[in-house]
């Protein structure tokens, strides 16, 4: 009985960071809240407090680097690198209009238009 109820609480700890993740997109995970919008872009029920939160349990810091994009008055962003940039490059997370938004940036979209080949 003592080990199941261990059992129980190890297999709860470690889906934590999980335990509220919705779909996968390029492989990003993201909140089950996430509501799509249009291509790669996705509408959050949380504000940008609860949702930075889920993606400091889902992706660490110390592993996925944060980058502020914008911090104006009614404007929040934050970009979180993709380190293996294997499938999606990043996470743009914004706040705007009181609605949390949240684009996924596809591995290789650097904004840069590829040259033509003559």
């Amino acid at each position: 009985m003592r080990n199941a109820v261990a059992l129980t609480v190890c297999a709860a700890l470690l889906m934590g960071a999980t335990a509220f993740a919705g779909e996968t997109v390029l492989g990003a995970v993201l909140p089950d809240s996430a509501q799509k919008v249009a291509e790669l872009r996705y509408r959050t029920r949380t504000n940008l407090e609860d949702t930075m939160k889920f993606y400091k349990n889902v992706y660490p810091a110390q592993n996925y680097p944060r980058k502020n994009i914008a911090n104006q008055p009614g404007v929040k962003a934050v970009h979180i690198v993709n380190p293996s940039g294997k499938g999606w490059e990043g996470l743009n997370i914004y706040e705007s209009n009181d609605e949390v938004r949240i684009y996924v940036v596809p591995a290789g979209d650097s904004g840069k238009k590829k040259p033509k080949k003559k």
